[in-house]
């Protein structure tokens, strides 16, 4: 179930055929906020994040005060709205991603990279823990060159304190957000609706400055 097969790489050639119509209605009510998950919010802008299994990473995000909306879907591959089951092989190019809306007046960009950074090990490539697989990988999907500039910046001050604790290299790949899909309605603030289940985050414990 959680993809515990050797990391693939696949190309748009090669990666699974997907779906014209997405696996998940997103009028469907969040489950913290109590709006639709694509509600509209004026003003708020939107950020993308890959920590591995992406149950617990959304719990963190919904945590943070200034978050508006959360979802978790698939970014960073070539198939359209693909499965769970198509996603765990490796063959859609896709990373479990969570999809963040946030009022930036309340909480910053910035601020979210370093809520990423610190809560899962960052030099682990295709895995986190136990979960083996692209589908697990570190990365930042960014929507504007201010994004792409702030998580460069808070990477390379992170890796300094990595290395200062005996770190290796991080591996977090932070580029522009490709198409990102909706997971199915049972994946969506998981941790909510099974507060005892699967949370696999295997955090440094190295506090992230963000200058």
């Amino acid at each position: 179930m959680f993809g515990f097969g050797k990391p693939v790489t696949v190309n748009a050639e090669t990666a699974l055929s997907g779906r014209d119509t997405p696996v998940l209605d997103a009028s469907r009510t969040h489950r913290i906020f109590g709006e639709p998950l694509n509600a509209d919010h004026p003003g708020a802008e939107t950020a993308y994040f890959a920590l591995g299994c992406f149950w617990g990473a959304e719990k963190l995000f919904w945590k943070q005060p200034g978050v508006l909306s959360t979802a978790v879907g698939y970014q960073g591959g070539y198939t359209p709205n693909p499965s769970y089951q198509q996603v765990c092989t490796g063959l859609t190019g896709h990373a479990e991603t969570v999809r963040v809306v946030f009022d930036p007046a309340k909480i910053s960009y910035a601020d979210l990279v370093r809520v990423f950074f610190e809560n899962h090990d960052p030099t682990q490539g295709n895995r986190q823990g136990n979960d083996i697989g692209t589908q697990y990988r570190s990365a930042i999907f960014t929507v504007s060159d201010a994004q792409q500039d702030t998580a460069e910046r808070v990477r390379s001050e992170y890796q300094h304190a990595l290395t200062d604790a005996g770190y290796g290299q991080i591996t977090t790949a932070i580029e522009p957000a490709k198409p990102w899909y909706y997971a199915e309605d049972y994946h969506q603030q998981y941790l909510d609706a099974n507060p005892g289940g699967y949370d696999c985050h295997i955090r440094t414990g190295v506090a992230c400055p963000v200058s």
